[in-house]
Parts: structure tokens; C-alpha cells; sequence
């Protein structure tokens, strides 16, 4: 697993090797500078205890000055290198992970909620940053301190040397020993986020819901509860980090105390010089700093393993409703509108009753069909199913008699404008809503959607008409209001079939019945699937589908339908006894 994080990580980064390799060259410059600088105040002091003199202080001071400033440019120029590789990955991500979720078919964001996604895709892409800017960044000035700090000490004294790294061992056993815990407390704190990143979003888009029952107070109380938990999860972290991190500063720093314990000795015995002293002083003190930052490059992996882990759960998930390498190029413009079911049967994973039950029907070019029965007798998951949002089996549904299982699903879902019973708007203006489905048609044809739709009279009351802003949702708008601009956006793409699912509920039944009286009519006649449960406009489509229980129960004209009896009769006779009581 460790080693496929790593691969993922390399993965990223590889279209920007090169300048990784520039920043981390700048890096070894850095470094190659940091250790002459010792060596060079080590000639500096046994040269001038021999023959002092000031021009010679100021010769080495000088040349001291220069390259210390050199080294500040390239460190910085390495920084800018590294953390910008860290910004590129974190766009390429965010831009990957939109338009992977863009291909997944809406059942899997029924099983993973919206606070997820937003945390995965904002908190997680950013430790990834982090980790490929600083820890990098970090890690190549460890590996490069060691490397070319170490000979040189040993040139100065093997035994000092040995001395002042032996703390080394203990140091990579307490992060050994703590890696794991981190880790693990590190997706704790990652899932509390997600869960109150859901939670507020969750409360924003019901807001009204909120207030209308006045559990602003139960509400409060849920986000303390989830609250609480992210602070015990960050508090453990933090007892963890603030554990470990002290311990390394703490016995990288006994290095430099064990120099000086035993260094005196040394002149003394003439084992080194005092130049070589303060150099074996300076290379100690050289490595304190990126063994003290290890502690924060751990950190910073951890947080990048487990964000990986989580960022890769999207990215991994395949869509189950995606184009088949021999799908149909289907021309929309030569569509007739003819829907064939055969024998079409679905089940939700996880129920074991199918909501549609051996369904069969067709429906011919430019006829208007009204599905009705009872709640939760399959008709929404037939409209669900007719523009393959639900993973149906092949050869079970046709357009045209082309099985739209291998139809391209652009083609398909141009061909079949949806209208579901979740009117949603985007928080834009009315035209731009309208104009969704086409965003460059032109204000004439979005004008002739809305009055086909029965909404252009009440635009134009509107303070700014079509460029009125509907708000979040259309929060400001009726509910029938946001029912008929949903309809008219769907009516400006022109497809030759049209589904309505129970997206006229909040209009009138008059205004319901002149909305299809337009659309089955006139030279562009579309083939209309109108679910509901407003009978009277239901009676007068072409045909009418009783359903229940997943199954077509009856199937003909309203005349017909109360000639048989049945289900349709005890519907009509409820919808009459509900318009006697109004």
C-alpha cells in the first residue's frame, strides 16, 4: 500500500519532473554551499591564529557575506520551484476529480454525501499540496544535510562525529513507533471535517425547512455534537505531535551538547584545531535544523497518505453507466420519438422487491402517454430508467429500436429532454436557467420556451425580466413558477421525446392540461411521457399507463380505462371526491 501512495505521488508530479529536478537541484547548491562555509570559517580561525590579520578577517568575512547570500537566492529560488510543483498538482487534481464526477451516474452521490466530496476535493487536494511542496522540499534537504555534512565531519573527527549521531537511531525508532497512531488520528480528523462540511451544507439548503420548524436549536445542537468530535480528533493529534515533535528537537539539539562536552577535550589533546572545532560545531548545528523538520515532514506525509487514499476513492470509482467502444452515433435530428420496453426489469442495490417488475409497452412518434398510481409504484424509476440513469440491462429498452444501452449517452440524453420532479435552479439568471441545456441560443427562442411553458407573462413582471436573478435553488420564485422554467429549459433543447415526471405538481390543472395540449400539437409534435397524479390532465393524453408495485397494471384512454375499472376507476373516483372537498 505504502509503495503504491508513493506511485500515485510520482504519478502526479511527472508532468512537472523537470522543474522538481531544477528545485531540487537548487537544493544541492544550497547544501554544497552550506557545508564550504564551515570549511571555510575553519581555515579562517587556524590561519588567523597563526598570523592575524584584520585584512584577512575582512577577506573571509567578505567571502563568508557572498556565498551566504548566493545560498539565500538559490534557497529561494528552490522554493518557489518546489511549492509551485505543489500548486500545479493541486489544480490538476481538483480539475480531475470535477471531471470524474462529472461521468458517475446520480445513484452514487445518493451514497456519498455532498460534505464528503466538497472535503476530498478541497482539505485532501491541499495536504497533497503540501506534501509535494514542503515535505519534498523538506525530505531533499535532509537526505542532502546528511549526505554532504557527514564526510566532512568525519574529516574533521570520526569519534565526535559518532558521538553526535548516535541520538540518530533513537530518533527514526520514535517516529517509527508514532507513524502509525498519526496516521490513523490524521483520517479521524479528515472524516470530522467532511462530516461538518455535510452537516452545513446540508442545513443551508434547508434553511427555510429550519425555520419553518423551529429546530434552529436542535440544529445547533447537532453541529456542537459533530464540533466536539473534530476537537477531540484534532486534540488527540495534537497531544500525539506535541509528543513527538519536542522529543526530536530535544535529542537532535543533545548532538551539539555532546560536541561541546567532549570538543574541549579534544583541542586540549590536540586531537583537533580549534577551526575544526567550531566547523564540527556549525555541521552539528547544520543538522539539528532538518532532524528537528523531520517531525513536520512526517506530519505532512501522513496527512498526504491518508488524502491520497481518500482522493483516489474518487477518482477510482468507474462509472457503470458509460459509453460502450461500439456504441451508436445517434442523430437527434432523425429521431421519430418511438419508445419500446421489453420485458424491463430493475432492482435497487440493496432491496430485494424489483421497482419495475417485467415492464413492457410501446409508445409510438408523437404521442403523449400519462403514467399514473399509487406513490412508489415505479413511475419515477421508469423516467429514471428511459434516459439510462439506472444501470438497466441490455435489450430491455428502445429508442427508435435502438437499444439505448449501446447508444452514446450524449446522443441518447440529447435525444430525451428529462424534466424530474426536483425543479432545480441554478442560482443564475432566468435566461441563463432557461438557456441551460444550450447556453448560446438566442433571447427569441428562450422568449418561445417560456410561453410554451405558460412563464413568459409572469417574466415579464419580474423587476429585470429575463435577467431577474432566481437566487439559490430559485428560492425566490413559487413553486410552480420553478416547475414551468425547469419545463421551458427542458422544451429550448428540442428533443423529439419529452419527460415529465411529476414536474407540474404545484400548477394548476388547467394550466397543466394547455402546456400538453401545446406540446402535442403543431409541426415539432413530440413524444411526451407525463408522470402524475393530476387526473384531469392525465384523461386527456393519447393513452394512459396505470402502474403498481413495478408493473403496467392497465393500459389505454381514459374511456377505456373507466370501462375496465380496476385501479384507474379508484384513482379518478379519489380525484373527484379531493375536488369536491376543495
Amino acid at each position: 500500500m505504502a509503495q503504491s501512495r508513493l506511485q500515485k505521488l510520482g504519478e502526479y508530479i511527472r508532468p512537472y519532473r523537470k522543474t522538481t529536478a531544477l528545485g531540487i537541484g537548487a537544493l544541492l547548491v544550497v547544501n554544497g554551499i552550506g557545508v564550504y562555509i564551515p570549511q571555510l570559517i575553519k581555515n579562517g580561525v587556524d590561519t588567523l591564529q597563526v598570523t592575524f590579520s584584520f585584512s584577512q578577517v575582512v577577506e573571509y568575512a567578505v567571502l563568508t557575506l557572498v556565498l551566504a547570500s548566493i545560498m539565500l537566492v538559490v534557497r529561494m529560488a528552490s522554493r518557489i520551484l518546489l511549492f509551485g510543483v505543489g500548486r500545479q498538482v493541486e489544480f490538476d487534481l481538483k480539475q480531475k476529480i470535477f471531471d470524474h464526477i462529472l461521468t458517475l451516474e446520480p445513484e452514487y452521490f445518493s451514497r456519498v454525501k455532498p460534505g464528503e466530496l466538497i472535503s476530498r476535493a478541497t482539505s485532501d487536494v491541499d495536504n497533497i499540496r503540501r506534501l509535494l511542496g514542503f515535505a519534498v522540499l523538506s525530505l531533499a534537504n535532509t537526505v542532502f544535510a546528511y549526505a554532504l555534512t557527514l564526510p566532512f565531519m568525519l574529516s574533521i573527527s570520526v569519534k565526535l562525529t559518532l558521538v553526535a549521531i548516535a541520538i540518530y537511531p533513537v530518533m527514526l525508532f520514535l517516529v517509527r513507533m508514532f507513524s502509525e497512531r498519526l496516521r490513523t488520528q490524521q483520517l479521524r480528523v479528515q472524516e470530522e471535517n467532511a462530516n461538518i462540511s455535510d452537516l452545513i451544507q446540508e442545513d443551508m439548503s434547508g434553511i427555510s425547512l429550519i425555520k419553518i420548524y423551529a429546530q434552529e436549536e436542535n440544529e445547533r445542537r447537532a453541529f456542537g455534537r459533530l464540533n466536539r468530535q473534530l476537537l477531540r480528533a484534532n486534540l488527540d493529534l495534537g497531544r500525539t505531535r506535541n509528543t513527538l515533535f519536542p522529543l526530536l528537537g530535544g535529542l537532535a539539539n543533545i548532538s551539539l551538547l555532546v560536541v561541546l562536552a567532549l570538543g574541549a577535550g579534544a583541542i586540549a589533546d590536540g586531537a583537533i584545531s580549534v577551526g575544526g572545532f567550531v566547523a564540527m560545531l556549525l555541521y552539528v548545528e547544520r543538522l539539528v535544523f532538518p532532524t528537528a523538520l523531520l517531525g513536520f515532514t512526517i506530519t505532512a506525509y501522513q496527512r498526504g497518505e491518508v488524502s491520497i487514499d481518500r482522493i483516489e476513492g474518487i477518482l477510482t470509482t468507474q462509472p457503470v453507466i458509460k459509453d460502450t467502444p461500439e456504441a451508436i452515433a445517434l442523430d437527434v435530428h432523425e429521431v421519430e420519438g418511438r419508445i419500446r420496453a421489453d420485458h424491463l426489469s430493475y432492482t435497487y442495490p440493496g432491496s430485494n422487491a424489483p421497482a419495475l417488475d417485467d415492464v413492457s409497452f410501446v409508445i409510438k412518434p408523437g404521442e403523449t402517454v400519462a403514467i399514473v398510481g399509487p406513490i412508489g409504484s415505479g413511475k419515477t424509476t421508469l423516467a429514471n430508467a428511459l434516459p439510462y440513469l439506472l444501470d438497466i440491462p441490455q435489450q430491455q429498452i428502445f429508442v427508435d429500436e435502438h437499444d439505448i444501452t449501446q447508444v452514446r449517452l450524449q446522443n441518447l440524453r440529447r435525444a430525451i429532454a428529462y424534466v424530474p420532479q426536483d425543479s432545480f435552479l441554478f442560482s443564475s439568471t432566468i435566461r441563463d436557467n432557461i438557456r441551460y441545456g444550450d447556453p448560446v441560443t438566442e433571447g427569441m427562442e428562450v422568449e418561445y420556451a417560456a410561453k410554451q411553458a405558460q412563464m413568459h407573462g409572469e417574466i415579464l413582471n419580474f423587476p429585470k425580466q429575463y435577467d431577474t436573478i432566481v437566487g439559490e435553488r430559485g428560492i425566490t420564485l413559487s413553486g410552480g413558477q420553478r416547475q414551468r422554467m425547469a419545463l421551458a429549459r427542458a422544451l429550448l433543447v428540442d428533443a423529439p421525446i419529452l419527460i415529465l415526471d411529476d414536474s407540474l405538481s404545484s400548477v394548476d390543472n388547467q394550466t397543466a392540461t394547455s402546456i400538453l395540449d401545446n406540446l402535442s400539437s403543431g409541426t415539432n409534435q413530440k413524444t411526451v411521457i407525463f408522470i402524475s397524479h393530476q387526473m384531469s390532465a392525465a384523461a386527456a393524453t393519447d393513452r394512459i399507463f396505470v402502474m403498481d408495485q413495478g408493473r403496467i397494471m392497465q393500459n389505454g384512454t381514459h374511456d377505456e380505462l373507466l370501462k375496465q375499472g380496476g385501479l384507474y376507476q379508484q384513482l379518478w373516483e379519489q380525484h373527484k371526491l379531493e375536488e369536491v372537498l376543495q
